[in-house]
Parts: structure tokens; C-alpha cells; sequence
């Protein structure tokens, strides 16, 4: 028998090796030849790269009537969107961008419902506003998905704000990269048109995308090194993507051997025709960079694909949205105001 670890932590749902078959199409569009590509140097000209990445929570599932007497279920939830911006040379200090919160009251798409202002006793501690959202169904669960997908869509708008362009044609784009930007989680459908050199990145793989001759060499590769480029259609056709995978580090022996794989993607066309040099120059980068971002095992149990940049984000946003617990507690405050209660 022979154990490995799966190098992500146990209360994550899935894991990284419970992979769905993927029923979409995969063309070689780099080059036919499968095989590892070394890692690239970073190139001087590219100065800035920006950091995106999203956090959202539930903080209260209820049940609403409006003033119409219209019911449904509803739930109270925040999100928070965020960017750093470092040098990939490290020639400054990392800097905090953005972060931006919002709060939204879920609800049935029956309901009839005016934003919600949960005041506190203390005015010094602010009050919450909460602006209603229809979901797309009455099911319990649609709360949690819309609130899921206001913040991608946020997270979204946000990186593809700071991203610089990649021509969509074949002409002479060797103008100089001189900026980047990295979006946590794979890239929204439609944002395309928005243009930018945005790249997600998909730290959980959840998705086995090559076939059984090709999966090998995920586990071959060696810190730094890539995939050749693939152009990615889904099974409906709708959505397209240029992809890779990278090693950010090397798996320890008792962890499965695709501890520290990553999967990136940058938005293609429809038709795989033409690899933009700007996407070749970014992938060639990718190694490089983001093993120098990647973090570390006795820093954070996410390592090495939750990048540094990510996790120091991710504390910024967490404060953003304040104490779960206290806006629990105003959550019950406020219901208790409405029904009349001291």
C-alpha cells in the first residue's frame, strides 16, 4: 500500500484531488510537443504587478416577510474586494491598493424589500447598511450563491481596472509588459471584453483538464517550469481561455506529486488561431514570479499556492467586514427591535 498526502487542508471541501472529468475542448496552441518548459527571468520592464483577490461571508440566514406580505428566505452577507501592488523585482515594498466592502441582504426574487440600516446603541461604532439583492430562486441556498457571485463579479471589475492590454489580433504587439495583474480563482465569463492582461489563478484543481497521457507531467515538472500553452473551450462553447500549469515549489516526499501544480489561464478568442507574444511572455514569466510569491508550510497550511500577497490581503479584508460576531450580535439586536422586543 502507499499513502500520500493531499497537500491541502483538511477542511477544505474536495481537497485537490478529487478532480470532475472535463468534457470541453483542449488544442495545443504553443506547440505540439508536451513537454516541460524551463522558467524565464522576469523581464526589467515589467515593473508592477497587482494582487486581486475577494472574500465573502454569510452573517445571518433569515426569514422575510415584506410589507406586502410576500415571504421567502433572505439572508444578511458581506463582501470585500482587494489589490496589492508589489515590484516583481523587489525593489519596494508592497503596497495596499484597494479594498472595498459591501453589505447585501440576500433575498427571495418575490420580495419587495428597502435597504436595511441596523443602527447601533453606540453611534460611535457605525452602522451597517444593508442593500437588498433578488437571488435567481427561492432556494435556501440562493442567498450564499448570489452573494458568491457579486463578489467574483466585483473582484472581477476590480482587476481587469488595473490591467494593461493584450492585442486581440495578429499585429506587432511587442510592446514592452510593463504591468500585470493576478486574479484569485479562475476568470469570470464575459469579462473578455473588458480587455487586460489579467491571470487567473486556480489554486485548488477540482477539474482534471488533460488526458491520461498527459497528466504525468504535472507531477515532472520542477520548480519554475510550465506546461506548453493550451487553448481551453467549454463543453457549452461559451467560454474560451489560453491555460498552463506551473510548479511554484517541489512536493515534499509524503505529499502527493502534485503538491505546488497551479493551473493559470488569460482569456483567448473563440477560435485558436493566433497566441498572442504578450501571453508566450507572460507564461514564460509565470514561473519565476509566482515562485517567488508563493508562501511558505509553517506560515500558512495553504502553502505554496495561497500566494504572500493573497494572505496579507486577505487579513486587510477580513477587518473590513468587522467582528462576526458583533454584527451577529446586531443582526439579533435589529430583529429583536422589529419584533418589538427590549
Amino acid at each position: 500500500m502507499r499513502i500520500r498526502l493531499d497537500p491541502w487542508p483538511v477542511d477544505i471541501e474536495g481537497g485537490q484531488l478529487t478532480l470532475d472529468p472535463f468534457d470541453g475542448t483542449l488544442i495545443d496552441i504553443e506547440t505540439p510537443r508536451w513537454a516541460a518548459i524551463p522558467a524565464r527571468p522576469i523581464p526589467r520592464q515589467l515593473s508592477t504587478v497587482q494582487v486581486v483577490d475577494g472574500k465573502r461571508r454569510m452573517e445571518g440566514r433569515v426569514f422575510v416577510e415584506d410589507d406586502h406580505g410576500n415571504v421567502g428566505m433572505g439572508g444578511f452577507g458581506a463582501y470585500v474586494v482587494g489589490a496589492v501592488s508589489l515590484c516583481p523585482h523587489g525593489s519596494r515594498a508592497a503596497e495596499l491598493l484597494d479594498v472595498r466592502a459591501m453589505r447585501v441582504l440576500a433575498h427571495a426574487p418575490a420580495l419587495k424589500l428597502d435597504p436595511t440600516s441596523l443602527s447601533p446603541r453606540d453611534p460611535h461604532s457605525g452602522t451597517l447598511l444593508y442593500h437588498p439583492v433578488p437571488t435567481d430562486s427561492a432556494d435556501p441556498m440562493a442567498p450564499l450563491h448570489r452573494l458568491q457571485a457579486l463578489m467574483l463579479d466585483a473582484e472581477q471589475t476590480l482587476s481587469h481596472g488595473y490591467a494593461s492590454l493584450v492585442p486581440t489580433e495578429e499585429t506587432d504587439d511587442r510592446e514592452a509588459l510593463t504591468s500585470l495583474t493576478l486574479q484569485d480563482g479562475t476568470l469570470r465569463r464575459g469579462g473578455a471584453t473588458l480587455g487586460g492582461a489579467v491571470v487567473g489563478y486556480v489554486k485548488t484543481m477540482q477539474t482534471q483538464y488533460l488526458s491520461a497521457d498527459r497528466v504525468g507531467l504535472l507531477s515532472e515538472l520542477k520548480p519554475g517550469e510550465r506546461t506548453p500553452i493550451l487553448h481551453m473551450k467549454s463543453e457549452t462553447g461559451r467560454s474560451t481561455r489560453f491555460t498552463w500549469y506551473v510548479r511554484l515549489s517541489g512536493a515534499a516526499f509524503y505529499q502527493h506529486p502534485m503538491s505546488g501544480v497551479m493551473r493559470l489561464e488569460m482569456y483567448a478568442p473563440p477560435e485558436p488561431d493566433f497566441l498572442p507574444p504578450t501571453v508566450r511572455e507572460v507564461a514564460n514569466l509565470s514561473g519565476t514570479l509566482l515562485g517567488r510569491l508563493g508562501s511558505h508550510a509553517h506560515k500558512d497550511p495553504r502553502a505554496p499556492q495561497n500566494l504572500i500577497p493573497t494572505a496579507a490581503l486577505e487579513q486587510a479584508m477580513g477587518r473590513s467586514m468587522g467582528s462576526a460576531d458583533l454584527v451577529t450580535r446586531r443582526i439579533r439586536a435589529h430583529i429583536a427591535g422589529l419584533q418589538g422586543v427590549a
